[in-house]
């Protein structure tokens, strides 16, 4: 035999190549994310892996196909974002390649749940005018919906799934029936492509994360999301990963009050003691809290540590360019920003990306984030339960199940999104549910409805599954009482945080209403008074003591219903489950 020092070199095959290109990329990837984002590094990254796609099509190495699924209701300026964004991802870093000009491991499917007429229409355009640049994108709208449920029939009664809707009004179902209806659509493609996997987001969301940098924040396009989730799927024993959000936070404003009204103190008190000429301190970027939910006033009932402090302003005031924005300016760009409180936007905690190697990140799961996970097609036996009932927090519940079930299969990893709430030039979502603006009023007690009912859901859940549940169905009568407990648990939860909002809103007026103060003096901030008078109606519209959102929750009849319409949700799953199973089969080839 030769000797070791005369053998070809160790390296010299194909897949020595391949790992040479990899070893190459890591080596970007650590100077790209040294310290923070070093953006240098990142065009040759992108290239690096462009190059490395190459080589791995040639060699016709077996790569996983992604099927984007994104449910989408009035938005067409968001889907567009949420497009673009898709297809910079693709040209970027080229996963799986091109053939015939389109990239061929990558399609979407845009779920259209719209009620408007001029929205499906868009919507419908941008399905092609994107597969005419490369990304092929199918229009699944209310008809292509109806057509599929129509097929199904009598086969599987769906109805606990996917609802009960006239035919004339099946749009704004929500997103939790669009999704389940969109994977039947999927089980159809992966009846016929075993290795497609169903990747889900929303239609407000982009591929991209947001950092935070010495000269400010900047969104970029990153990280290789398809590539790692491809790497995860052919590495790990995984059948359902959840990623999360950076940027806007994932849920209601309902149960965001509380902390942004200390921050809105904790402004006007700064603002009390500036001079208002002088420049505005400026804060670096706050990126406390990032992986706590400090942007939830109960952060603490989902095992984080409340912040305690007020998080600053960063104000984005152009200012008169040498000295920066001053206290004046900053006073009027915060007011501007309060309207879009109420749209989900928390204007001063955001959520920042903190990089770390994505396989590395793998840990277990408890909370399904459906803006942004994906699953196997193995996992189909899988919908977003409960999903007629409308319900927010239906994520972490789905996950309490999945973590019951599945036990280490279903995982997070450390791949965000960057989620944006508002449209840039009105402050204001393009659609929300159940968030009503009437002249100037806005009404949030549809949402703070559905977010205490999916609180009570969610720890009735967890109480659940310790007792075997899915796999074991309670008796109804042991589902009520559960129910009913977690409903008087959170209803003096929800009671003692609002008393608290309106203690904190007295503070506000009081900061605010005071003759003497120089904001209340200036000529040129009558715009923004005005914002901070019609911030503080608002809160106490949806908080004070007279609110009708706090009396819809405290309603025993309405409670009655509510405890109802899931104990019988939970009691069918079941049987809903094998419905699903049995529209599975009707799918299959």
């Amino acid at each position: 035999m030769p000797s070791p020092l005369t053998c070809p070199a160790a390296d010299a095959g194909p897949d020595a190549g391949i790992e040479r290109q990899r070893a190459a990329i890591a080596e970007l990837e650590r100077a790209l994310w040294a310290g923070g984002l070093n953006e240098a590094p990142l065009a040759p990254c992108q290239a690096a892996y462009r190059q490395l796609e190459a080589s791995l099509v040639e060699r016709h190495e077996e790569r996983h196909g992604f099927v984007v699924v994104i449910p989408v209701a009035d938005n067409p300026r968001q889907t567009r974002a949420c497009l673009d964004s898709l297809l910079e991802l693709c040209r970027a870093f080229g996963y799986g390649g091109m053939s015939d000009g389109r990239y061929r491991k990558v399609r979407v499917l845009l779920a259209d749940d719209s009620r408007d007429a001029a929205a499906m229409a868009a919507h419908r355009a941008l399905a092609g005018d994107f597969t005419g640049q490369g990304l092929a994108v199918e229009y699944f709208g209310l008809g292509e919906q109806l057509a599929l449920l129509d097929s199904l029939e009598p086969a599987a009664d769906l109805a606990g799934i996917v609802g009960v809707h006239a035919r004339e009004a099946f749009a704004h179902k929500g997103q939790a029936m669009t999704r389940n209806i969109a994977y039947l659509r999927f089980a159809g493609m992966a009846a016929r492509d075993p290795r497609l996997l169903c990747l889900t987001v929303d239609g407000d969301q982009v591929f991209k994360v947001k950092v935070a940098t010495p000269a400010g924040a900047r969104e970029v396009c990153a990280v290789n999301f398809l590539y790692h989730l491809d790497e995860i799927f052919r590495r790990a024993d995984v059948r359902v990963l959840t990623g999360k959000v950076v940027g806007d936070p994932p849920v209601s404003p309902a149960v965001m009050a509380g902390n942004f009204l200390d921050d809105v103190i904790g402004f006007l008190s700064e603002m009390a003691r500036a001079e208002p000429g002088r420049p505005y301190r400026q804060p670096v970027l706050d990126t406390r809290g990032s992986g706590d939910a400090a942007y939830h006033d109960m952060a603490d009932l989902f095992g984080f540590r409340n912040a305690a402090d007020a998080y600053r302003f960063h104000c984005d005031a152009p200012g008169d360019g040498r000295a920066g924005p001053s206290n004046t300016d900053c006073f009027a760009a915060f007011s501007r920003r309060l309207h879009s409180f109420f749209h989900g936007e928390h204007p001063t905690r955001v959520t920042w990306y903190s990089h770390s190697d994505a396989l590395a990140s793998l840990q277990p799961a408890r909370t399904v984030y459906t803006g942004n996970y994906v699953f196997r097609p193995e996992a189909l036996d899988w919908f977003i339960p409960f999903a007629p009932l409308r319900l927010r927090m239906s994520g972490p519940t789905m996950g309490r199940m999945l973590r019951a079930e599945m036990g280490g299969g279903f995982v997070a990893a450390n791949l965000p999104m960057l989620h944006r709430r508002t449209v840039a030039d009105t402050g204001a979502s393009e659609f929300r549910p159940d968030i009503l603006v009437r002249q100037g009023e806005i009404d949030l007690c549809g949402e703070f409805e559905r977010q205490f009912h999916g609180d009570v859901m969610l720890f009735a859940m967890e109480r659940l599954t310790e007792r075997g549940f899915p796999g074991r169905t309670p008796e109804e009568v042991e589902i009520d009482a559960i129910l009913e407990a977690m409903q008087v648990e959170m209803g003096e939860k929800y009671r003692a945080w609002h008393r608290a909002i309106r203690d904190k809103l007295a503070v506000m007026e009081g900061l605010l209403g005071e003759p003497a103060r120089w904001w209340n003096r200036a000529d040129e901030l009558v715009e923004a008074r005005e914002n901070f008078r019609a911030f503080a109606a608002n809160l106490e519209h949806n908080f004070g003591a007279g609110s009708p959102c706090l009396a819809n929750i405290a309603s025993a009849s309405r409670r009655a219903d509510w405890r109802a319409r899931q104990r019988a949700a939970i009691a069918g799953f079941r049987r809903d489950r094998e419905a699903w199973r049995r529209a599975l089969a009707a799918l299959a080839p």
